[in-house]
């Protein structure tokens, strides 16, 4: 009996020992030196120095990444950083060389071994987005955190911090010093190596500026998702909605496969002889570029008041269109059905875009009435004709509006107030009562005699 409970008690012990050894964290670095990680792009220095990883800043160089030689798929990454003030640097993981995937777009076509891929972001600048997740040289920002503007104070400048990365199957989410960041659904890349980025500097008085890297551990079996948040998930996924969009009341507002949910405006119909669905995009046909909008707009059967509306749009040359809400279908107009409109627009070759009044009718525009802010050069707030833009409109319960693309936020107002009805005093609307003031309305897609496309259109009532 001795012998027999001895022989049970040794089957615990290993069977708890192996548990645990299933769920152990691998160390990425071992404390000493550089075994296991191969650098790409630049020439920033790193070295090892008091069981640290440091990178310093090297003038005329470009971004350098220090990669792990082994690739990882699904993960939960966890390491200390430290850097000043002055310092930008990244985190990639699930990344690839520019020759390692034909079919990838890399946006930087001059540099050997160009990485690109998914990268957290070290941002120590006033703009805080430390936390974020970037698509290096490929797709820019896919979660910037003014979606998630509570996560800006985590990050310490001048102090080591906490990173997590959790990447599991298409779901990826990251948290700084324990409060969470950014999530997004994406499988654009779904394995890569991990990288310590050093970026460049465009000012050698900034050379020598450093980043520490410490405890750098990897967890790769028997991964455990940490519980579901609130947080505004980013899907990139077309037409799906994952279940934290679920539990957060996203539903699909277009199922990418038929016209359920939409009609044509004014008429009872959709009209297919000017709309068209293929592979889960939705199209409006061009008519040789005529202008003249041949009646082919679409609305929502259901009308909504208070939303958090995404959509991904696609412009060909001279494109124009747009989306339209609070449309009451009651002016009895004869061309497009009337609405603030979200511009969409093709801004270098249309010639709308040199209309109105101080670029209010360029792309992402509250069309008429207010101009969409420009980022600034380099930064990509509108992509090129062909790409996928992601739009997104958010009504507020008070009445307050935003207008979003790409994860910038272009245009904020009010409306119902002083400011807001000068401007439509000033613009074509004028002519129409109480115009942008109905207490709920349809959403439309304009057709405007030029090609454009949407998909992932979405949308969280408020």
């Amino acid at each position: 009996m001795k012998k027999m409970l001895l022989l049970f008690l040794g089957f615990i012990i290993l069977s708890m020992e192996s548990l645990v050894a299933q769920n152990k964290s691998e160390d990425l670095f071992n404390g000493k030196n550089l075994a296991g990680w191969i650098q790409y792009n630049g020439k920033a220095k790193y070295t090892v120095e008091n069981g640290e990883i440091v990178g310093r800043t090297v003038p005329g160089e470009p971004n350098s990444f220090l990669s792990t030689e082994k690739l990882y798929g699904d993960f939960i990454l966890d390491l200390d950083l430290k850097v000043n003030e002055h310092m930008n640097s990244g985190i990639q993981f699930r990344s690839e060389l520019n020759d390692a995937n034909d079919k990838c777009t890399v946006t930087d076509k001059h540099t050997p071994n160009r990485v690109h891929g998914y990268q957290m972001e070290i941002d120590p600048s006033p703009r805080a987005w430390s936390g974020g997740i970037y698509d290096e040289a490929r797709r820019d920002w896919l979660y910037p955190l003014e979606y998630n503007t509570a996560a800006k104070t985590a990050f310490k400048n001048n102090a080591w911090n906490h990173y997590k990365i959790e990447a599991i199957g298409n779901s990826i989410r990251t948290w700084v010093n324990g409060v969470e960041c950014a999530h997004i659904i994406d499988n654009m890349t779904l394995k890569g190596f991990i990288s310590l980025q050093v970026h460049q500097i465009n000012d050698a008085k900034d050379a020598g500026q450093e980043v520490r890297w410490k405890n750098i551990k990897i967890q790769t079996t028997n991964l455990k998702p940490t519980a579901p948040s609130n947080l505004f998930v980013v899907n990139l996924m077309p037409n799906t909605i994952s279940e934290d969009e679920k539990r957060n009341g996203v539903r699909l507002l277009w199922d990418g496969v038929s016209s359920k949910g939409w009609r044509g405006a004014n008429k009872s119909y959709f009209p297919e002889n000017v709309w068209y669905i293929k592979e889960g995009v939705l199209h409006v046909k061009g008519s040789n570029g005529a202008e003249a909008s041949s009646g082919g707009d679409i609305v929502t059967v259901d009308e909504f008041h208070a939303f958090d509306l995404q959509f991904e749009f696609q412009i060909s040359d001279t494109a124009n269109s747009g989306i339209k809400y609070f449309v009451t279908e009651k002016e009895n107009n004869t061309g497009s059905a009337i609405g603030l409109e979200y511009q969409i627009l093709d801004d270098d070759k249309h010639p709308d875009a040199l209309l109105g009044s101080i670029g209010n009718r360029t792309n992402a525009s509250l069309y008429d009435l207010i101009p969409a802010l420009r980022i600034g050069k380099g930064r990509r707030e509108k992509l090129p004709v062909g790409a996928w833009n992601r739009g997104r409109i958010i009504i507020f319960p008070d009445g307050k509006i935003e207008h979003w693309i790409n994860g910038w936020k272009v245009v904020e107002y009010q409306r119902g107030t002083q400011y807001f009805h000068a401007l439509v005093a000033k613009s074509k609307y004028v002519v129409w009562p109480n115009f942008g003031m109905a207490e709920k309305g349809h959403i439309l897609l304009q057709e405007h005699g030029t090609h454009v496309a949407f998909r992932s259109i979405k949308i969280k009532e408020l």
